[in-house]
Order: structure tokens, then sequence, then C-alpha cells
């Protein structure tokens, strides 16, 4: 049978490898012993058992304490094989002892905020910008949460007996802040760190390396890749991954297997899609940073293929004129997106909060894709073409320059 379903990937693997090296084979360590090469999906939603007993005694164990059960899956809502491959991947690629994937990120992102409500940990430090809907999740207290916002040097003093989570994301969405997560992580003492890793991908950065105890991804994402597939991910410790399965369980955010086999497909390419992606991004970010009609551009130093921008001009009259590159909202995918913030993915935001998180009317997202820079970059130009230059009196001062981003 699919060996997904009883966690046994851990006695392949005998010796550390590489992260392009796991992106092929975690989830995968298992295939050759059934004659498989590509894994196999499985699309049931529940599976027969003539020891009723042992199958009670099973869920009784889930009940405990959220382990996976051992032995043949039960019902797709507790578990299922395709999507435990995926799960058992991004734990290896992240380095933490588990993941566990859910319907969307905001599915993931309402579990552990459940997780924690559930042990009567019902507020949140969080540090701006996050993507908008986490924001607006924390901020209108929609799990009954209570969150407290301020900037790093603030996160200790913030802390209170019922803080169950500190929330970040680094580079942020979409201004690209960054942060200095061990920092943060030192700042949390006991208190677990969330850490939004979407934009950086394991390829960039590992959080749990660095003290963060949660690692969040919107596997819509980089990790999917192709733009056709909607998945959220949290790699954890197995204690909290236990939390996590009970309340997926409980709440139904499950994800589609179909889902989980694309996601493992996506993780295979991850490396060499970031890296090939990154490197478009940092020629774009140089030529967008060089131009007259650009006010400033941030791209975060440990790369990435995102780039924020503020434009003299409309930035609407920006989104209307592009024709290679896809006005659309997300990000990640093998195409080039570009979308205004303030108008869609953190529209939801208060504007006083969004614009003092450094997400201006001006700035505009650009997600780079796999397409050749130069033709990128002939779309980009053209869009640009009707934005008039620096104002009067800026010529000289480098207000267009390619900037580093920052922490708060």
């Amino acid at each position: 049978m699919d060996t997904a379903s009883t966690g046994a990937y851990g006695d392949v693997r005998t010796a550390p490898r590489a992260l392009a090296t796991e992106a092929v084979h975690a989830g995968r360590d298992d295939l050759a012993g059934q004659g498989l090469h590509a894994p196999p999906i499985d699309l049931s939603t529940t599976y027969p058992s003539y020891d009723s007993r042992a199958e009670a005694a099973r869920i009784d164990a889930f009940a405990g304490d959220g382990a996976d059960p051992v032995g043949p899956p039960v019902y797709g809502r507790l578990g299922n094989p395709t999507v435990a491959r995926f799960e058992t991947a991004l734990a290896r690629l992240e380095g933490t002892e588990s993941a566990v994937a859910f319907a969307s990120g905001m599915a993931a992102l309402s579990a552990v905020l459940l997780a924690r409500s559930a042990m009567g940990l019902r507020h949140v430090v969080a540090v701006r910008p996050l993507y908008g809907c986490s924001d607006h999740l924390l901020t209108a207290g929609l799990l009954g949460t209570e969150v407290t916002w301020t900037d790093p040097a603030g996160i200790t003093d913030a802390l209170r007996p019922d803080t169950g989570l500190v929330m970040v994301e680094s580079p942020a969405n979409p201004t690209l802040a960054e942060l200095d997560l061990r920092a943060v992580a030192h700042a949390c003492g006991s208190v677990p760190l969330l850490a939004d890793n979407t934009f950086a991908t394991p390829v960039l950065q590992r959080p749990a390396e660095q003290g963060a105890r949660l690692v969040l991804h919107s596997a819509t994402k980089y990790l999917g890749g192709h733009g056709d597939v909607l998945a959220g991910v949290v790699a954890c410790d197995e204690e909290l991954a236990g939390r996590l399965r009970q309340i997926r369980f409980a709440t139904g955010g499950v994800l589609h297997p179909l889902a989980g086999y694309l996601l493992l497909r996506g993780l295979s390419t991850l490396p060499v899609r970031v890296r090939a992606a990154s490197a478009n991004a940092a020629e774009l970010a140089r030529r967008l940073g060089a131009d007259p009609r650009v006010a400033r551009v941030c791209y975060p130093r440990l790369g990435g293929a995102m780039i924020a921008f503020e434009v003299y001009g409309d930035p609407h009259e920006v989104i209307s004129r592009v024709r290679l590159v896809t006005p659309a909202v997300s990000l990640g995918s093998v195409d080039t997106l570009i979308q205004h913030p303030a108008s869609i993915s953190h529209r939801i935001v208060d504007a006083d909060d969004r614009r003092g998180s450094g997400v201006s009317d001006k700035l505009l997202r650009l997600s780079v894709g796999l397409e050749d820079a130069d033709d990128l970059w002939a779309d980009l130009d053209q869009a640009l073409g009707g934005s008039p230059g620096h104002p009067a009196g800026m010529e000289g001062t480098r207000a267009n320059a390619v900037t580093a981003s920052r922490s708060h």
C-alpha cells in the first residue's frame, strides 16, 4: 500500500541531503520499494476497515494528541496519503519535525489562531506589514483574538500572560521589509514565533533555523508555482502539528488530494524556479532603480522574485498598459504578475494603518516570473511610458535608487 499514510519516510533517509535533492526526493523515498516512479493520487474519501475495535482505538489516540494515526487511512478529513507526502516534503525543506496542510493559507493561519485560543491564549503580537487578509483577520478579531501591533523593538514589552503567538512576515508583503528573525525570536521568549515565509520560501530562508516555531506558507504561491492550486501549510514541531491536525479535522479545512499532488510536484522544481525568477527580478530591480519615472524601488537583501516600486505617475495607468505582464492578484507563478496593493491585496486594511506600514497609494508589487528579462523590461518600459519623471528639483537626489528592504 501507499506508505505515505504510515509516516514511514524517516526510515529511508540516513544522511543529510542538500535542499535541491530534498526538493526532488522528499515525500517520494518509498516509491521504488512499491515499484512506482510517480507518486500516486489517492482520491478516496473513506477507507474500508473490518476491525472496528482497532479503528476506534486509533481515533481515540488521534483525539488525545493529534498524531497521525498508525496504519491504513480512516477518513479523508482525518488524513490523506497524497497530502501526507507533500507535508513530509515541506517539513524536510523547512527543517521542521512536521507540517500540516490546509485548503488555503488563510485556513492555515486560522487553524493556528484557533489552536492557541483553545488554550486560553487569545492575544497576538504582530508586526506590520502583513498580507492584507492576515492583517484583517487579526484586527477584526473574527476568531476571538486580540492583537497588539508593534515594531520589532517593542515585541517583548507587548507580551502578556495570555499572548499565544507573535506573528511576522519577512520579507513583508508588499513592501519587502526584512526582519532579523533571530532577534525577533529572542524577543518572543517562550511565546511561539510564527514567520510567514511565503515570499522567501525555504530556498532563500529557513525561519525555523532562526528560532521561529511555526513557519507559514500560502502554498498557492511559490510552492505550487504555476497558479493552479490553492493551499496553505504550517511547518512546525510535532506537538503543535498535533493541535493543528485536530483543528483541521474539526473545522474541515482539508487540502484536496489533487492539490497535494500538484504541490509535491511543484516542490521538485522550487529551487530552480526561485533562483531563475530571482535573477530576473534582480535585473528588473536594477533597471527600475535607474529609471527617472520610478520614485523608489525595494528589493530584499536576501534576493527573491518580488519587487515593490513606487512611480511618480498614476500607478493605475501602469497597470492598465501592461501586455506581457499579467495584471492580477497572487504571486509566485511562472509568469510575471503585477498589482496595486492599496487597491487589492491590502485594500481591506485601514488606510492609515496601510500607509503607516509603508504601503503607499503609489506602490506597485511585481511578482517576477521565468520569462526573458529583456521581454519583461520592454513591457514595463512601455507601460511606464506615459508616467512623468522626477518632479522639479528632484534630479540628482537618487530618489529612485534601489533600496534594500529594512526592518521597521
